[in-house]
């Protein structure tokens, strides 16, 4: 009899647990309502953000899945805590509890669906064009 532990091995530890076939997503639950004076988008800009909303029914974020490329984005300490505030008040208020990732997923769907069907008049050129060069862009590879 060995005296050593029997530990299972990598491919039993990583195996998938259930079949992608009977792997059916929840279907979204509705986010709680809030009266129309108290919503964030109320107010002059409501419009602005209907229509970004309807642009990006088409485009949607791929959500919680394996995904075959990653890349690396740099942001800065005050971007970050944005991006948590955010991230904490969609749980709290909305009940939606996403991840970074989900976030930006969901923002780029947001903003790539205003490009398209808004061209040189979308959110994205119009705040690109407002921004100017960074340094690091400027500077070049």
């Amino acid at each position: 009899m060995s005296r050593r532990a029997s530990l299972p091995g990598a491919s039993e530890l990583f195996r998938l647990t259930s079949s992608p076939a009977l792997d059916v997503p929840a279907p979204p639950t509705p986010a709680p309502q809030r009266p129309e004076a108290q919503r964030p988008g109320h107010g002059h800009n409501s419009g602005h953000r209907e229509q970004l909303e309807r642009s990006a029914a088409g485009r949607r974020g791929s959500g919680r899945q394996k995904h075959d490329s990653k890349i690396t984005v740099y942001v800065s300490g005050d971007e970050l805590v944005a991006m948590e505030q955010a991230r904490l008040s969609l749980r709290a208020e909305h009940g939606l509890a996403i991840d970074r990732g989900r976030l930006v997923r969901e923002a780029v769907a947001v903003l790539l669906a205003d490009f398209d069907e808004h061209g040189a008049d979308s959110v994205l050129v119009r705040r690109l064009r407002e921004g100017g060069l960074d340094s690091e862009e400027a500077a070049g590879p």
